[in-house]
């Protein structure tokens, strides 16, 4: 089992029980999602926003304008930190006190880099874009030359990171048990519903198998 180093900046203090290091289970995390939370400094001002990635071994690929202010920012840091969340459920106990959600969360640091060769960028915007959806990068038209050369896309390597996980029901008082109060999870899941086609498509073009694809391994 391969584990992330411990230190001072990836450590987990609080809830150390549910913490772990490990590279596989921190992947498994990162590859069930598509969305991080991404932080970085601005004019002096701390700014976090939700950015969509992909994940290339130990790299996260990140993408946009060239004018993008947090890439642009990221790069002159030459470093970065990450989180990607998951939640798994509301955990509704019988006193407010011990009220919690069952989650998976990954945390990372690393350094960052413009991505510039065109063989590497290709290669990044093709794994950002099956991060996305597997399959979805032979199903659209090849960027144009413009496109490719405004498109921004940097690489973070993951020097460090750690997860927290809860995968547990209710934990309560030992008194509050025979209170009378309902307590329980409300499990929640993000899923897929049925595809719906541009209005604007022109001719019959029927939904592709990687897109139905998707949607049978997220539907319901």
């Amino acid at each position: 089992m391969k584990e992330y180093q411990k230190s001072k900046l990836n450590r987990v203090k609080r809830g150390q029980n549910k913490a772990t290091y490990d590279v596989e289970k921190i992947n498994t995390i990162l590859d069930a999602g598509f969305v991080c939370y991404v932080g970085y400094i601005f004019n002096g001002k701390a700014i976090t926003i939700p950015m969509a990635y992909g994940r290339m071994d130990d790299k996260i690929i990140l993408h946009g304008s060239n004018a993008n202010r947090m890439l642009t920012s990221l790069l002159q840091a030459t470093e970065m930190s990450i989180t990607v969340m998951h939640l798994d459920a509301l955990v509704l106990a019988r006193s407010g006190f011990h009220h919690s959600v069952n989650y998976r969360s990954a945390t990372l640091f690393g350094s960052v880099k413009k991505i510039e060769g065109k063989k590497e960028k290709n290669a990044a915007l093709f794994c950002f874009m099956e991060h996305m959806m597997k399959g979805r990068w032979d199903g659209v038209r090849e960027m144009n030359q413009e496109e490719f050369d405004r498109t921004l896309v940097v690489e973070m390597t993951i020097e460090t990171a750690s997860a927290k996980i809860r995968d547990v029901g209710v934990i309560d008082e030992p008194e509050d048990y025979d209170s009378g109060v309902w307590a329980g999870l409300v499990p929640i899941k993000q899923i897929a519903e049925y595809p719906i086609p541009d209005e604007k498509l022109q001719g019959k073009i029927e939904i592709p198998n990687h897109v139905l694809n998707y949607y049978n391994q997220n539907k319901l």
